[in-house]
């Protein structure tokens, strides 16, 4: 069973998670932050990562903490419930469009992490979420899956259609790239042998 579950406490958060990477994309998500709830239920549902994300934090200070925070634990859940990676598809790449916007995806799940971030925002808040904090959950959650992710929004107009989609696409390059592929019979696919190393 792919599944892990990881608890972090610090002075600024505490935050539970529990994943099945080959779950249905059945969520329960809750952490104080209703933009990014909605984010991580389409991440879930996309991915069809089952995930229940239970978080604490400092709020009255600012979202940064929190969001920063989760993509920490649910990197950390992805990595663990990988293990070695023996047998997975590895690479992956998508363009998701959701209307006037398209955004692309890229992932190796080499177990050493990169991350590229090519989005700007024409808005500064997206209800009471400052959009620069977008950056930072993708980031903390690349580097702590140990995966190279590349998100590049090549077009759009609104910044709810433009996060989403990131969300969107970082989700189902995930899930195409961590399904397990038979004719390898359980191979690291690396011609190291291993990955991460």
């Amino acid at each position: 069973m792919r599944t892990a579950t990881i608890d972090r406490k610090t002075r600024e958060t505490e935050i539970s998670v529990s994943l099945d990477l080959d779950g249905t994309g059945e969520y329960d998500i809750d952490t104080g932050i209703g933009f990014l709830d909605h984010m991580l239920e389409s991440f879930s549902r996309h991915s069809a990562i089952d995930l229940k994300v239970r978080a604490q934090g400092d709020l009255h200070v600012d979202f940064h903490h929190t969001t920063e925070d989760t993509g920490i634990v649910i990197g950390q859940a992805v990595k663990r419930a990988l293990g070695d990676m023996a047998g997975i598809t590895r690479f992956a790449s998508i363009d998701i469009p959701m209307d006037e916007t398209l955004t692309r995806a890229a992932i190796d799940i080499s177990g050493r992490p990169y991350f590229v971030w090519k989005v700007n925002f024409t808005r500064a808040k997206l209800g009471e979420m400052d959009t620069e904090l977008f950056r930072e959950w993708f980031q903390a959650f690349a580097q702590n899956a140990g995966v190279c992710l590349h998100v590049e929004n090549l077009y759009g107009d609104n910044n709810h259609h433009i996060v989403e989609s990131c969300y969107k696409a970082t989700a189902r390059v995930l899930r195409a790239a961590m399904v397990v592929d038979e004719r390898i019979e359980g191979q690291v696919p690396s011609t190291k042998g291993s990955l991460g190393d």
